[in-house]
């Protein structure tokens, strides 16, 4: 286990193993929670969580739509052609 201290400005520098494993560098943003065990550090994530319903409607179709049905068709189509070409 390794230590680091907290500086005069209130800063933690972590220890370069632990940067290097989870490639962060400078800049990297973290979100910051107090746990009953002390605090927890997460980089934050570069999009925000969203729903579909946040994001349906953002991309323009000029075709008619597909069903439900057609889509599934096509998505198990790829999959199955993924498969064969070895990529899965």
């Amino acid at each position: 286990m390794e230590t680091t201290r907290l500086s005069t400005k209130g800063q933690i520098v972590l220890p370069r193993n632990i940067r290097a494993s989870r490639a962060w560098g400078p800049g990297t943003k973290f979100t910051v929670e107090a746990t009953g065990e002390g605090i927890l550090l997460r980089p934050v994530r570069n999009f925000p969580e969203t729903s579909l319903d946040m994001v349906t409607g953002f991309l323009r179709s000029k075709g008619k739509s597909k069903t439900l049905a057609a889509m599934s068709a096509a998505v198990g189509s790829e999959v199955r052609r993924r498969h064969d070409s070895g990529r899965y």
